[in-house]
């Protein structure tokens, strides 16, 4: 027998399910499984062109990493020279400010989305697009039709509180963020060796600390981006980064360590504040730092939970001790989940390089645009002097499975290119780019590898997103 506290996830033997029917609930020409930004960004776009389309989301609101992760930047990047992409990522901001669900953010001209008001920004999307939301689903596997070069994905099977159900599509969004449906379905995948994976974050939100006199800490002190570059963070910039304010708290942290209140272990404990609210409030406390989480083994994701959670309150303790104005602060509150920058990506028809992001890549089948803003594997690039990228369609589709489109930042490309498409705004413009494709597959009665990318293009730039 095995002892109670095996370790969960050990292939303990196996059982054989029986073979059961699951009931077909729904029906739907385009059907988006994942709602953060370019899965939200996705289904909006594919229903303003016209085609009947459902959202399908595990957690009960929508946003993705804005909502359920606290990652309220959505475009921090952004400064006076910045070319900006338009479309559904714009206008998320845009929409934010109206409902004030949205505060300006502290290191460029952009402003910080509100976690929580965004939910009822992105509630307010999706109704008014005439959207079938269905939340609370956790998809589960592809239907897969055919079998080889043959295969087909026409909808999805799903576990809630309602047991086992089907879902029928013409054409499908992967937006889980992991590649979950194409790798599922046999679509080749590949995932960044856990040694080198991008850490993941437990983001948490603060309240009672004193604005004016934080504040007056940051002008006495102010830091930098080459503040980074100090203790165990290693950045490499264009140069033109160094000088540029960065909300970075990393000294706090330092003396903590020196004075036991952190163990010494605990050194990538430091990183960003996003806004200082007049009611005490402090937002989008991006400090915690875990190298090592696989972020598609529950097993690893259970063991990182916890511990950015400790992490995060030994963080705290070293700003009530060590930052002028935070003396009296205490948690508010943690992300719905932990935020995961990096699994499996997209093995693509086309895959992304460097030099594609670095040296303004320009497509022919072009489905949007993205300023030359590198964040990630250590390396920090903002879009300063006007200089972008272009996406290509053929980035989003998987090789092998037909009807099947992956966006957001599971899309196909190497590890810098990854560095700029995970980022929330670049993959608002994927996922626009793959509701509109999806949407004119179905109506123009076209495989997705053979669309007319012109009538594809024609429809992004009515919708408002900038292609060149």
């Amino acid at each position: 027998m095995t002892r109670p506290g095996t370790n969960p996830g050990t292939n303990l033997g196996h059982i054989s399910e029986p073979a059961r029917q699951i009931d077909v609930i729904h029906r739907t020409q385009v059907l988006v499984v994942g709602s953060g930004p370019g899965g939200l960004a996705a289904a909006l776009a594919s229903a303003r062109a016209g085609a009947e389309t459902t959202l399908v989301e595990r957690f009960g609101c929508f946003g993705g990493n804005i909502t359920t992760v606290g990652v309220e930047g959505f475009a921090w990047y952004r400064h006076e020279h910045t070319v900006e992409a338009g479309g559904i990522g714009w206008e998320f901001e845009q929409r934010a400010k109206a409902m004030g669900a949205a505060v300006p953010e502290s290191q460029s001209l952009s402003y910080e989305l509100d976690s929580e008001g965004f939910k009822l920004v992105a509630d307010a999307l999706v109704e008014e697009a005439g959207i079938t939301p269905m939340l609370h689903r956790l998809v589960v596997a592809p239907i897969i039709e055919g079998s080889g070069a043959g295969r087909r994905i026409v909808g999805i099977i799903t576990e809630s509180k309602a047991g086992r159900e089907a879902i029928l599509a013409q054409r499908v969004i992967d937006a889980t963020g992991d590649c979950d449906l194409a790798y599922r379905a046999g679509a080749p995948t590949h995932k960044t060796p856990l040694e080198a994976v991008q850490a993941a974050s437990v983001m948490f939100h603060m309240a009672g600390v004193d604005k004016a006199r934080f504040m007056e800490g940051v002008r006495a002190d102010p830091q930098t981006y080459a503040d980074w570059a100090s203790g165990e963070w290693q950045i490499e910039t264009s140069g033109k980064e160094d000088a540029m304010f960065s909300p970075y708290l990393g000294k706090p942290f330092e003396q903590a360590i020196r004075d036991g209140v952190i163990p010494a272990h605990l050194n990538t404990i430091a990183g960003t504040w996003g806004a200082v609210h007049d009611t005490g409030e402090m937002t989008y406390m991006n400090l915690v730092h875990l190298a090592g989480c696989d972020g598609t083994d529950p097993a690893s994701l259970t063991h990182f939970e916890i511990e950015g959670r400790k992490q995060a309150m030994l963080a705290i303790e070293a700003l009530r001790r060590y930052v002028p104005g935070c003396e009296a602060a205490r948690l508010r509150n943690f992300g719905m989940t932990i935020g995961i920058r990096d699994t499996r990506k997209l093995d693509a028809v086309y895959n992304m390089t460097e030099a594609d992001v670095c040296d303004q890549g320009r497509f022919d089948d072009s489905i949007g645009i993205y300023p030359e803003f590198i964040d990630g594997y250590g390396v920090l690039i903002l879009p300063t002097t006007g200089r972008y990228m272009q996406i290509p369609y053929r980035a989003m589709l998987p090789k092998g499975v037909e009807g099947l489109l992956v966006t957001g930042r599971a899309i196909g490309g190497d590890r810098i290119a990854h560095a700029a498409t995970r980022n929330m705004a670049c993959c608002a413009v994927a996922g626009q780019g793959a509701g509109v494709a999806a949407a004119l597959s179905v109506q123009h009665g076209k495989g997705l590898a053979d669309l007319d990318l012109i009538a594809v293009q024609s429809e992004l730039k009515r919708q408002g997103l900038r292609l060149d």
